[in-house]
């Protein structure tokens, strides 16, 4: 008999928490309610890094922002620290996220981001040039293979989806995960999905995506992939 998972039962949406987390970058560790993690229902956590995802640059961001040479989406942009940089370079790009919060902050920077999921329909489909997948956003949604070929249909033919991965000899993973603080808060489960490097080969193919190009930068591990 396989193992049943049990998930608790949610305090909040994990929105609610992420914009939460978000706007609260900046509040003093003693009246913060953080740090803030992602749990997963095996017991592991890993701790979500709101201040360095809303930091202006990160190191092996430039790798990703000048491999961008045309018209460029961002999926999953967050607060908006890559489309800003893109958008900095004289170049069309879009962010696009799910978190009012995220989307905020992102306009508040300079960037032109639009709420909403990658899944739903979206501006200029099959035009963009340049797909990013940054920041853990291959998990979204918790199948990498799903993902990557809703990128690949928004994609131009001649386009790219650049993906930033888990590094070599990570173990993949698809399942459920809730957002946790410190001092014990909890959201609602969502799904969500980690990727490797050296297992991003056979799930682009089932999205009809080779790999053109990988490459580490700062610690960092990226793909490039093309249809």
């Amino acid at each position: 008999m396989g193992t049943i998972s049990i998930i608790p039962a949610a305090d909040e949406s994990a929105l609610a928490m992420y914009a939460e987390g978000l706007a609260g970058v900046d509040t003093p560790a003693d009246e913060s309610d953080g740090p803030w993690f992602l749990r997963y229902d095996d017991g592991n956590r890993i701790m979500l890094e709101l201040a360095r995802w809303c930091a202006d640059v990160l190191p092996g961001d430039d790798s990703l922002v000048e491999r961008c040479v045309g018209p460029t989406l961002d999926v999953g942009c967050g607060p908006g620290r890559l489309a800003a940089a893109v958008r900095r370079r004289e170049l069309p790009v879009l962010g696009l996220d799910i978190s009012p919060e995220a989307v905020r902050i992102a306009r508040g920077r300079g960037a032109l981001v639009v709420q909403g999921s990658v899944f739903d329909e979206l501006p200029a489909e099959g035009t963009w040039t340049f797909v990013l997948l940054a920041d853990g956003n291959v998990g979204i949604g918790g199948d990498p293979a799903r993902l990557l070929r809703r990128c690949a249909e928004v994609m131009a033919a001649d386009g790219q989806l650049l993906v930033e991965l888990d590094p070599p000899g990570t173990p993949s993973f698809a399942g459920p995960v809730w957002i946790e603080t410190a001092t014990g808060r909890r959201s609602d489960s969502f799904p969500w999905a980690h990727l490797s490097l050296d297992g991003v080969e056979p799930v682009a193919a089932v999205a009809g995506l080779t790999v053109a190009e990988c490459w580490t930068d700062s610690g960092r591990w990226f793909a490039s992939l093309r249809k």
